[in-house]
């Protein structure tokens, strides 16, 4: 019986501490929160990402026999969705115990690849601190925690582990490698689909290792091709099978001689299969984002694309993005220096660089790259941390060394995790609303909800949606957010024949998938198809048509307005997307919306904040030095039985501005008229409804919920 020896013992035992440091590290959240009820809900704390309800969702209908409505969009065949249904499964926990654990569980596994490439240029101490640092680092925390149940869990676990294989092919040539990293690739490819491009960076490291440094090796060339079989954009199965076979030919040394054909024909497989698109698309997505989407043929709108309202892709100061890599400025610029070294030291260190490069694109891609540079760049100052060591005279001093700086590093970042306290995605109140929706709606029914609800909706009530935090383009965006900002009757009119026509849209593309690919058939958005329908070559013409009498399609199914009090914090944001002329992209003069908690009252005067000041005698609003009439004074309570009242007096015909005291919110809203009529502050804000078109389904303080009677 063989026995381990004292390096893999050591290996083992290091993975084994990292692993439970990160687990442990991601129980501060839970042990912060497990208590507060407003964070609970069915017996578990509920988690804290609304991505996360997207997966959960699939993995629920997965577990339901895969009964999910038609044209939902349930990610039944999700990677995500599959193994948190495996994993509720089998182990003995409950729905809500399982995805708001899994993030603890399988983000803390990067330890393993991080200690692995430290073996293979035997340092394992380096690797430890490394593995130490880098599973609780800010941005990996932040997108790994307890409750962050989404695809991060694993998206930096992956390629590490990719890493990790190349690492070991270049080192070892050993045809086990060639398996591992392509099946690597496989799995990647399987959680994440967008994984092309970070594949096919390394791809490229290793193409310009071999061209300037080992050409004669032929086991490169196996790498390469192998990789690129993997890489190819077919489908999953196709390229399992690729792999498998080229693997197979490769274990055959009569075959050595059809390396380079190998590889030429997976050069001609990746391009037959769409080669860089799927790159290109993600640089347009992040990195070239356009204001405005504009459409290719039709009427050629123009829509407000939501990248430029997504803090993820924003640019991000000096300061922050190297807390987010490191958890400080000065282990940051020691990582880099560091990783410099190392690699200088190391050559094989070099193959971190795509994604130190994918993390460094956050400079212009925004924060949520930063993520993937966490890892490589924690061997950079775990690296120096041992250099630094080896001067110690005794052993002793060698390891308090190591001791002392690794508690320096990780210190700034254990303290943003006790401070990093983010909230559920709904509270408990608001949970029990959705819940209470699910038993008064259909499961065929839509609720319409700006497009950060659309997931939770979708879990928690079981019904549709118009967008969500996948589905909302500007295209899609832009009818939500005309309902939800402008006048009852005009935004009840668009809310049916949206519904109708999404509907109808889902059936002719399944009914005609193949006539749709063979003619490349263009896909128009519900609104230009409404504006050719009704006769309108100018969109703009269609929507102020909506004001009059339209002849609204068939009803097939109920509507309902999810409007929560949480909303008012992105009004102005919501409004953006359908505050524009579509015909020809130009912005229209914005709404003047203006919300505060922060107020002072001295006598007669309101100060606001921000330069805006209320003379309630004179009833006027002074805004940074322009006086302007206040049309309307209202306030509004909850009183002890939580019936709610309103005040509303009519202070001046001809005023520009109405002054909202949300008195149980301790909230101060300032408005212009066409905001004081949108459909939002009618029926959310105001409970003042017309009951011709709506009528009231759940009203509390944390939102309401209309059903359309159209």
């Amino acid at each position: 019986m063989s026995t381990l020896t004292k390096e893999t013992k050591t290996t083992l035992l290091y993975i084994a501490l990292a692993f439970l440091f990160s687990v442990a590290v991601r129980m501060i959240w839970f042990y912060q929160f497990a208590e507060y009820e407003p964070f609970r809900f069915n017996g578990q704390l509920m988690i804290n990402t609304n991505d996360g309800y997207y997966w959960a969702e699939g993995a629920r209908d997965i577990l339901n026999n895969f009964t999910h409505q038609e044209f939902d969009l349930s990610p039944v065949d999700s990677a995500a969705s599959l193994l948190s249904a495996f994993f509720i499964k089998i182990l003995p926990f409950s729905f809500e115990s399982v995805i708001l654990f899994m993030p603890v569980f399988l983000s803390s596994l990067i330890v393993i690849p991080i200690i692995l490439i430290a073996k293979s240029i035997d340092n394992l101490e380096m690797g430890f601190i490394a593995a130490l640092l880098a599973s609780i680092a800010y941005s990996y925390y932040n997108r790994t925690m307890i409750g962050y149940y989404d695809t991060d869990m694993l998206n930096i676990v992956l390629p590490m582990f990719l890493l990790w294989s190349i690492i070991w092919a270049i080192k070892t040539n050993q045809d086990k490698y060639l398996l591992i990293t392509a099946v690597d690739i496989l799995i990647y490819r399987w959680w994440y689909p967008q994984s092309y491009s970070l594949e096919s960076a390394f791809f490229g490291l290793i193409l310009l290792y071999t061209l300037l440094y080992d050409r004669k090796n032929s086991y490169n060339y196996k790498l390469l091709a192998i990789m690129m079989l993997a890489m190819v954009n077919f489908d999953g199965y196709i390229r399992a099978i690729f792999v498998l076979a080229t693997f197979y030919i490769y274990k055959q040394e009569k075959y050595d001689r059809y390396v380079y054909l190998i590889l030429a024909l997976s050069v001609v497989l990746f391009f037959a299969s769409g080669g860089f698109n799927p790159i290109w698309a993600q640089l347009k997505g992040y990195v070239f984002k356009d204001a405005l989407h504009i459409g290719e043929e039709g009427l050629k709108l123009h829509f407000y694309s939501v990248m430029q309202t997504v803090r993820e892709a924003g640019h991000i100061p000096f300061d922050t993005f190297a807390n987010r890599i490191s958890g400080h400025v000065i282990t940051f610029l020691a990582s880099v220096i560091g990783y410099v070294y190392l690699a200088y030291r190391h050559k094989i260190m070099l193959f971190g660089l795509p994604l130190i490069g994918l993390g460094f694109l956050a400079s212009v891609g925004g924060l949520r790259f930063t993520i993937y540079a966490v890892p490589v760049l924690a061997f950079g100052v775990a690296f120096l941390i041992t250099e630094v060591s080896r001067f110690m005279p005794t052993q002793r001093l060698k390891v308090l060394s190591m001791l002392t700086f690794t508690l320096l590093i990780l210190a700034p970042n254990i303290a943003h995790v006790q401070e990093y306290k983010v909230p559920t995605v709904f509270n408990a109140d608001e949970v029990k609303i959705l819940d209470m929706l699910k038993n008064k709606a259909d499961r065929e029914d839509y609720v319409i909800a700006w497009w950060d609800y659309g997931y939770p909706i979708r879990y928690y009530s079981d019904v549709k949606t118009l967008i969500d935090g996948g589905k909302h383009g500007g295209d899609v965006n832009f009818p939500v957010s005309f309902m939800l900002t402008n006048p009852q009757d005009v935004s009840a009119k668009l809310a049916r024949l949206d519904v109708e026509y999404s509907e109808n849209k889902f059936r002719f593309i399944k009914d005609n998938e193949q006539m749709i690919r063979d003619k490349n058939l263009t896909i128009f958005s519900n609104i230009e198809e409404m504006s050719k329908d009704y006769g309108f070559n100018d969109t703009n013409d269609f929507l102020l048509s909506l004001e009059g009498d339209v002849e609204l399609p068939k009803k097939t199914r109920d509507i309902y307005f999810y409007l929560p009090y949480r909303m008012i914090d992105i009004y102005p944001t919501v409004e953006m997307f359908s505050n524009l002329n579509l015909m020809n992209g130009e912005m229209n003069n914005r709404s003047f919306f203006y919300a505060t908690k922060q107020f002072k009252q001295e006598e007669n005067i309101l100060n606001l904040g921000q330069g805006v000041v209320v003379d309630l005698k004179e009833l006027s609003v002074n805004i940074n030095g322009t006086k302007v009439p206040i049309k309307r004074v209202i306030q509004s309570a909850y009183d002890k039985s939580m019936k709610f009242t309103k005040d509303v007096q009519l202070v001046n015909l001809n005023g520009e501005l109405n002054l909202i005291f949300m008195s149980s919110y301790n909230t101060f809203l300032l408005v212009d008229e066409k905001t004081y009529n949108s459909l939002y502050i009618q029926l959310s804000v105001l409970q003042e409804y017309d009951k011709m078109l709506f009528e009231e389904v759940v009203l509390t303080p944390h939102a309401k919920v209309y059903k359309l009677k159209i």
